[in-house]
């Protein structure tokens, strides 16, 4: 298993016991870490993941993208381009033109999905990146549902 597979494998766990059980508070970093390892995840891997979410965290104070430019084309970094394959960027474009992700919002996944490290990222990978960006971010519920259906949903391939 890869560096990204293991720290993306501990976010999920994370995700899928704490905020998808919708539990009225997560541990503190202490506790949850100590949790992972009793999960038998490695520590470096634990701690680089609850970096992770950290930084997802602060987020949150990002300053808003679209009320400074609304109609700003995205154009991809060199880094990006090389991490990101093409049906990654065409799924994250066809997110935010169904208005499941905002600019602002598609730029956070990016960072998250570049924050995992290891090899080229795949859509499924992006897919629980975007679902742990939106769940983290208040008032996004109807769009967090949206992204729900879209990965859960067998049927549902792509956002229209």
């Amino acid at each position: 298993m890869t560096d990204n597979g293991s720290v993306l494998d501990i976010l999920i766990y994370v995700f899928d016991r704490y905020m998808l059980a919708e539990l009225e508070t997560v541990p503190e970093r202490e506790e949850l870490a100590q949790d992972l390892t009793d999960a038998g995840f490695p520590g470096d891997q634990v701690e680089r993941a609850l970096d992770w979410l950290a930084d997802l965290a602060g987020e949150r104070d990002r300053p808003d993208l679209e009320a400074a430019r609304p109609s700003a084309m995205r154009i991809f970094t060199e880094e990006e381009l090389s991490r990101l394959p093409v049906d990654c960027r065409g799924y994250l474009l066809a997110l935010e033109r169904s208005g499941i992700l905002s600019s602002q919002q598609r730029e956070i996944v990016i960072e998250r999905l570049l924050a995992l490290d290891g090899a080229e990222l795949d859509v499924d990978q992006l897919k629980w990146v975007v679902l742990m960006v939106l769940s983290s971010q208040p008032g996004e519920e109807l769009a967090c549902s949206r992204m729900e259906g879209l990965m859960f949903d067998p049927e549902t391939e792509r956002p229209h």
